[in-house]
């Protein structure tokens, strides 16, 4: 009989709950009270502006009259917009080009400082410089006025007796400076790989040297395999990253895209239609396809990421 009286008031509830049940809540309190700024930043700063640039998508809005809406005629004028063609090739051409070139630069810097040279934290601090300031409106000025008609590129071709063109200035030449640029500011991914070559064991270098593997085996065999996830990782930031890119555009082309549009990034357009014409609606719409194109990319990667990147485990 008590024993099926204890089971029985185990299935009872305590009507303010056990001591457990009121840590487990002080707890979580606690913890709400402290993600409550962050809680309150993103629905303020991230999700609620979202909203609103969606619902502002589908209206004709000029930042001076109310909100009208139009539906998908934004979207509509946008297929047949000519310079939001050119702005989406242009942006591609940039990421498709620029993110492989920066990320193989990255990758064999890596390697070099990856055999323990000496004074490598001073190397590592240099080459992660213009990461810091590749995005910067000082370093965006510098390089145009490196690649000016009379800039220290072409001083520099002056000296061995070749007549350099004015980079920023030739449709043909103007966005390769700036995917030049954008190579250049290969230190963030590059200390990355640099941490992911530290994690490789010895021994399999050891196995493979022991078994007549040269340096392009043992490179393309250990050193690719086990830098997968490094790699992937690193090739989904620098796209979305490349996407987004604006300062450098902006200020090198002076705001207007550059001659004939051959630098007229898919944000420098959008800025453009948002801010230089008024139409927000337009640029809603333009943020909204970004955002489109940017989750498209990604997906394909992580969707192909399972034929080439290896886990250990």
């Amino acid at each position: 009989m008590s024993v099926l009286t204890e089971l029985g008031s185990l299935g009872k509830k305590s009507p303010r709950g056990g001591p457990k049940v009121k840590r487990t809540f002080r707890d979580n309190r606690a913890a709400m009270v402290f993600l409550a700024p962050w809680i309150v930043g993103l629905v303020a700063i991230t999700i609620g502006p979202m909203l609103i640039s969606l619902y502002l998508s589908f209206t004709d809005y000029n930042l001076i009259q109310d909100p009208n809406f139009i539906g998908a005629d934004n979207f509509t004028r946008m297929m047949q917009d000519d310079r939001f063609w050119n702005s989406l090739r242009v942006t591609l051409t940039y990421v498709i080009v620029g993110v492989p070139l920066q990320l193989g630069l990255a990758l064999a810097v890596a390697l070099a400082l990856d055999k323990g040279i000496k004074g490598l934290p001073i190397y590592r601090s240099v080459f992660y410089l213009p990461s810091l300031l590749g995005s910067s409106v000082a370093v965006a000025i510098l390089w145009k006025q490196m690649f000016g008609t009379s800039g220290l590129v072409n001083q520099l071709l002056a000296m061995i007796g070749i007549t350099g063109p004015g980079w920023i200035s030739d449709p043909s030449t103007a966005l390769g400076s700036i995917i030049l640029l954008h190579v250049w500011t290969f230190g963030s991914p590059m200390i990355i790989f640099l941490a992911g070559l530290r994690q490789i064991p010895a021994m399999y270098y050891e196995a493979a040297a022991v078994d007549g593997a040269g340096r392009a085996t043992r490179f393309l065999k250990i050193t690719l395999p086990l830098l997968s996830p490094i790699i992937f990782f690193n090739l989904v930031l620098q796209i979305i990253g490349a996407f987004q890119s604006f300062t450098q555009a902006f200020i090198v082309s002076g705001g207007t895209g550059g001659p004939s549009d051959s630098t007229m990034f898919f944000t420098l357009y959008l800025y453009q239609r948002g801010f230089g014409q008024f139409d927000m609606g337009y640029a809603s719409a333009m943020a909204w396809v970004l955002l489109v194109i940017v989750g498209a990319f990604t997906a394909v990667n992580f969707y192909a990421s399972k034929f080439w990147v290896f886990y250990d485990d």
